[in-house]
């Protein structure tokens, strides 16, 4: 019964607290009171805050947005986040298109130069996929992870006690606003002196529980200037992993640039024209059949001459099919029509030759060559 009673009264004075704090609130936006203002210090400190939140979250979901573009699955990492369990795993963006290269490559044949093609790029997008996988789990540990802490945890508590100075402010200044009314019927009332005398006990505790509050408000605001440097750190770790993800895929495109070397330029150029193989002269032999013209006028050399090519034993001679520029400085950069030496080399690989024009030597593809008697 004593515990029911305890009960009853508690609610009834936080009922009459609320009911005060929202009298005082309204008074206040009528300008019918008077708001005792946060000092300059402390003001700066919440400004500063709230504008370390709003920016966060934007940073936040912004990075999210960038590296899982796609909306669907970003909610349903976000389903099963809250869920406390592990999102299944699936095939990103570069390496579905790198399976779909690769298997359209094995249909049309890897010993074709265009199945081939599409296996090494298959091969590179594959690889650029498992690069965009690295580089979202060092983010999301490096950097999203603090970011989300900071809102979800340290500006929670800021803005818990935020609000709890607030409600000590609105206690403070309707004591000051009781104690005034008290004085001014002090005046005309001498039964009224006990009720000043409350006012000003009110107005002392008020008082000290708003400066209290005050302090600790602003303790935790201080450490807003810490936040901003733990996030300079992780924005730091998060520009390096998009450094490494950029730099691993230049790298891997670079190679996929040499591998594709060995085609002819006019192969891979996607444009308008329509280019046509050099024809061999009558005094010329290619060894196999000689350079194919594709119905849409691209010149191919005929695969059936690549194993000639590639077994091919001591100098020869050899006439170039396609202008070829040099990828770096072991490679020898062609003119059509031109003849030149060739020969193979221990180790080098199938689809290149050592070739030779005067002084000048570099490795050059096979597939832009006509072996000549």
């Amino acid at each position: 019964m004593n515990i029911m009673d305890f009960n009853v009264k508690k609610l009834a004075a936080d009922a009459g607290t609320f009911l005060s704090r929202a009298v005082q609130f309204t008074e206040e936006k009528l300008g019918q009171a008077e708001k005792t203002e946060l000092d300059a210090h402390l003001e700066n400190l919440l400004s500063k805050a709230e504008c370390t939140k709003i920016w966060t979250e934007k940073i936040m979901k912004q990075t999210e947005v960038l590296l899982q573009p796609n909306p669907n699955a970003r909610i349903e990492e976000f389903v099963y986040e809250k869920l406390d369990r592990k999102a299944p795993s699936r095939l990103n963006n570069p390496e579905l298109l790198g399976q779909y290269m690769i298997d359209a490559g094995t249909e049309f044949g890897p010993g074709t130069a265009y199945g081939n093609a599409l296996i090494k790029c298959g091969e590179t997008q594959k690889r650029i996929g498992t690069a965009d996988r690295e580089l979202i789990q060092t983010s999301a540990l490096n950097f999203l992870t603090p970011l989300r802490n900071f809102i979800e945890g340290d500006y929670k508590t800021i803005a818990k006690e935020r609000k709890l100075l607030q409600n000590k402010r609105l206690d403070l200044d309707a004591a000051k606003t009781r104690l005034k009314k008290a004085k001014a019927a002090e005046t005309r009332a001498s039964i009224w002196a006990e009720e000043v005398t409350k006012s000003e006990q009110e107005l002392r505790i008020t008082q000290s529980e708003f400066d209290r509050q005050a302090e600790i408000t602003r303790l935790l605001l201080e450490g807003i200037s810490s936040t901003h440097a733990h996030h300079l750190r992780c924005l730091n770790d998060f520009v390096e992993a998009q450094m490494t993800y950029y730099a691993q895929c230049y790298q891997y495109m670079l190679d996929l640039q040499k591998q594709l070397g060995s085609f002819p330029s006019n192969y891979h150029c996607n444009n308008n024209q329509t280019s046509v193989a050099p024809v061999p002269s009558a005094s010329s032999n290619a060894i196999g059949s000689s350079a194919l013209t594709s119905t849409s006028g691209l010149g191919l050399t005929s695969s059936s001459n690549l194993p000639d090519l590639k077994e091919c034993v001591g100098s020869r001679k050899a006439r170039v099919l396609y202008d070829y520029d040099a990828a770096n400085s072991t490679e020898l950069s062609l003119l059509a029509d031109e003849v030149i030496s060739v020969y193979s080399v221990a180790g080098m690989d199938s689809d290149w030759l050592m070739g030779e024009r005067g002084n000048q030597k570099g490795r050059v593809p096979i597939t832009y060559l006509e072996l000549l008697n």
